[in-house]
């Protein structure tokens, strides 16, 4: 019954799209936020929670990732409410919107909650398909060609973690049998597989493909694309949600490499996340618009959540993991706001906005601009602080302290670089360019201020004892 309950407002969703009559939209609203019930219902439970069988099974970490995935789905949806507002989009684009915004919600449940390699793939693979029909929403050549590369990219990776799964379930075969699939019999007897050398090159693979879904090097460039080419909730999505899902396998299959081999796990996952920082670095500085400086930004950020996790921070990597998955979406729905007047300007966009409607906007989007670059008292600050010790604590105990000082001065010095180039487009919106009226609506702030609580939740004892309690 808990799956059924699970899904229910999506399917419910998915059904109402299809209808015509003048109250659908707000049918749509309202089943999309009742997402959050069920998992605040399964929040509540006794952990490990066997949802359905060895298939689906809740613990801790999943019902976290799974509760900030569905706050991040009602700040969209109450950006959606306005889309119109601030872009041209027929009632049929609207309601195929969600419609597949659906179909995505039930892939990602599935990937998130899977115990399966099997049932995660698919799930995996269900969100990213109904994402290729989300970017094409938007009736323009740019958004055709951008799902078109998405897809291709899509299935260059799906496919590599496909064939990582096939890989690592034949190393693990000879002593689980067709159990194998299965995440947790995996880890308990990690240390039984003969066959490691197999196991990690279907790891690394798999680790590819889902890198390469969250914009990692040396594909970097797509993501930032697709992003520009969509409407910005599918931006949202990509940065709050999509990659929810992509990380909880990382999050897995790690944990299961970590038992066959952690200093090959490591060495591989530090290498590629300097990588891709270091190339993103350069990439952010360069940066012209809105869209692509924070889809950028977040390959930064889901790097460094990565390189904690594997480091043992994982109290760190969560932390980072929540407080990205809330900043980096209400940075792209206020983007709606501030290109409202003209794409790709920059200048004087945090400018003109009048009432208190107006002036709170300007000080939410502020924030969330000063809490995305680390400065205190963001959550990214406290989790930085901790993750980094988290390496320096790792590399004592293997003995590599001195080259991991290096490495940390190095990741400092890319961080800073982006630090420089955020501070100083701060700058140019607040205080450069002419003045224009500009209108922020309710829904807008509203989503806005849901961000901004959740943020401020993290911080509290309670979640810092829930999530320090994860392991």
């Amino acid at each position: 019954m808990m799956i059924l309950f699970l899904l229910l407002p999506a399917i419910i969703m998915f059904s109402v799209s299809f209808m015509k009559n003048s109250k659908v939209n707000n049918l749509l609203s309202i089943s999309s936020f009742a997402i959050l019930v069920p998992i605040v219902k399964l929040f509540m439970l006794d952990k490990p929670y066997h949802i359905w069988g060895n298939y689906l099974i809740a613990d801790e970490l999943n019902t976290y990732i799974l509760l900030v995935s569905s706050i991040v789905g009602i700040g969209v949806t109450l950006a959606l409410m306005t889309l119109k507002k601030h872009v041209s989009i027929s009632p049929k684009s609207y309601r195929k919107f969600y419609r597949f915004f659906a179909t995505f919600w039930i892939g990602l449940t599935l990937s998130i909650l899977a115990n399966n390699m099997g049932i995660y793939w698919i799930g995996l693979e269900l969100a990213t398909l109904s994402t290729v029909y989300m970017i094409k929403t938007n009736f323009t050549k740019s958004a055709s060609r951008e799902a078109w590369n998405y897809m291709i990219v899509g299935a260059i990776a799906i496919s590599l973690v496909l064939f990582g799964i096939i890989l690592i379930y034949a190393s693990a075969k000879p002593i689980l049998g067709e159990e194998a699939m299965n995440f947790d019999l995996l880890l308990a007897h990690a240390k039984e597989i003969k066959s490691s050398f197999l196991f990690e090159i279907g790891f690394a693979i798999t680790s590819i493909g889902m890198f390469i879904k969250m914009g990692f090097f040396p594909m970097n460039l797509w993501l930032t694309n697709v992003e520009r080419a969509s409407y910005y909730p599918v931006a949202a999505l990509f940065s709050g949600m999509l990659e929810s899902a992509v990380i909880v396998g990382f999050f897995r299959f790690s944990q299961i490499a970590k038992e066959v081999n952690y200093e090959h796990l490591f060495t591989f996952t530090f290498i590629y996340t300097l990588f891709t920082i270091f190339m993103v670095s350069f990439l952010i500085f360069r940066a012209k618009d809105f869209i692509r400086l924070f889809s950028l930004s977040g390959i930064e950020h889901m790097a460094l959540i990565v390189l904690f996790w594997v480091s043992g921070g994982v109290f760190p990597a969560l932390l980072h993991f929540g407080a990205h998955a809330f900043l980096k979406p209400a940075l792209f729905l206020s983007t709606g706001v501030l290109e409202s007047k003209g794409k790709y300007k920059i200048e004087g966009t945090l400018r003109g906005y009048e009432g208190k409607r107006g002036k709170l906007f300007v000080f939410l989007v502020s924030l969330f601009l000063l809490a995305i670059i680390s400065l205190p008292p963001s959550p990214l600050f406290f989790s930085e602080l901790y993750g980094f010790s988290a390496m320096l604590e790792m590399a004592k105990i293997n003995k590599y302290l001195l080259a991991m000082i290096m490495a940390i001065l190095f990741l400092l010095i890319l961080l800073s670089v982006i630090f420089y180039k955020f501070i100083d487009i701060y700058q140019s919106m607040k205080y450069e360019g002419e003045e224009q009226k500009k209108e922020v609506y309710t829904t807008e702030v509203f989503a806005l201020i849901l961000f901004a609580l959740s943020l401020l939740v993290l911080l509290l004892p309670v979640s810092i004892n829930f999530l320090k309690g994860i392991v």
